[in-house]
């Protein structure tokens, strides 16, 4: 066998261990593993601040339907220049459209929770209740973006947070974009692409990094 394959087997097999930990530490919740061409990101849930939320975005984890999709939205404050949010959940990297496969979901902006860097929340229209499939990970302070900044009363419902993999979120963030359309821009020059998308139960903020290493990550306090 050669030397990536042996390593690739031992990733394979210390992640079944880890499940299997997990399992038998009584988890019943679970972490989202995002493996990109950039790296993997992952994503702590909040479920019990945004059950339908969670419930909603793990429903297309396990569906698949983020397998194949890009980050499509890379966008930059338009005065400073600094990041803003990089959004996915729409387009192939042919900029082929999805459309969402469930309705859309009451917006739980109202939990309390700030869209803070690195956390994830759910984009949408114009409706407060509007979101379905697309989501962001902002990459700075946004809290204009929270329920009691925003200008409709609503903002955007913060349902996660990237514990692992900050550096990749900060690597798509500084990508270089273009212009499609009026209602595609800040789309990256080359593809950011998520490979895989995959629910793992907790105490899975243990993610398998390069090549079968492991790194523990302490969630932050909400």
């Amino acid at each position: 066998m050669s030397f990536m394959g042996d390593m690739g087997m031992k990733k394979a097999l210390c992640f079944i261990c880890l499940l299997g930990f997990a399992a038998a530490a009584g988890a019943n919740s679970g972490d989202v593993l995002f493996e990109t061409n950039f790296g993997d990101i992952v994503i702590d849930l909040y479920p019990e601040e945004a059950e339908i939320t969670v419930e909603n975005f793990t429903g297309y984890v396990e569906d698949g339907f983020y397998d194949g999709l890009i980050f499509h939205r890379v966008a930059r404050d338009p005065v400073t220049d600094n990041p803003f949010v990089i959004q996915a959940g729409a387009y192939d990297a042919d900029l082929i459209h999805h459309a969402p496969t469930s309705g859309p979901i009451v917006n739980e902006s109202y939990n309390g929770l700030s869209n803070l860097q690195y956390t994830v929340a759910m984009a949408r229209g114009e409706p407060a209740d509007s979101a379905t499939s697309q989501f962001y990970i902002n990459t700075a302070d946004n809290t204009g973006l929270d329920r009691a900044n925003f200008w409709d009363g609503f903002g955007y419902a913060v349902f996660g947070e990237v514990v692992a993999g900050m550096e990749v979120v900060d690597a798509i963030a500084q990508v270089s974009t273009h212009y499609v359309n009026p209602g595609l821009r800040d789309v990256p020059d080359d593809p950011v692409i998520i490979e895989s998308a995959t629910v793992i139960p907790e105490p899975a903020t243990i993610l398998l990094l390069g090549f079968g290493c492991l790194a523990l990550v302490r969630k932050r306090k909400r």
